[in-house]
């Protein structure tokens, strides 16, 4: 009698519009990947957010009044992200390349 081994990998099919193909394959090759990695990826990380979104955070109710108080108190600047912000973006007239 054969052994069963067990499947690591399961295939799935997709029936899609030319467009949409020549799309994926594009950002694929721009990725330098093959359509199957790179649907796989998205599809994956799609997935992952799908189900981040649904994480039930718990904790004390002592907890959550700390948490409040804390997103309560006044905001304290940043220097770098308000250097940041104050800066013209690269399409805005005055962009000067840092490096």
């Amino acid at each position: 009698m054969a052994a069963t081994v067990e499947r690591k990998e399961y295939p799935i099919s997709m029936r899609l519009p030319e467009a949409d193909v020549a799309m994926i394959d594009r950002a694929a090759s721009l990725r330098g990947r093959s359509r199957t990695d790179f649907v796989r990826d998205a599809a994956v990380r799609a997935a992952e957010e799908v189900v981040m979104e649904q994480a039930l955070i718990r904790m004390s109710s002592e907890g959550f009044a700390d948490f409040m108080e804390i997103l309560s108190r006044p905001a304290i600047p940043v220097p770098e992200m308000v250097e940041l912000v104050r800066r013209p973006a690269p399409w805005e007239p005055g962009y000067v390349a840092k490096r």
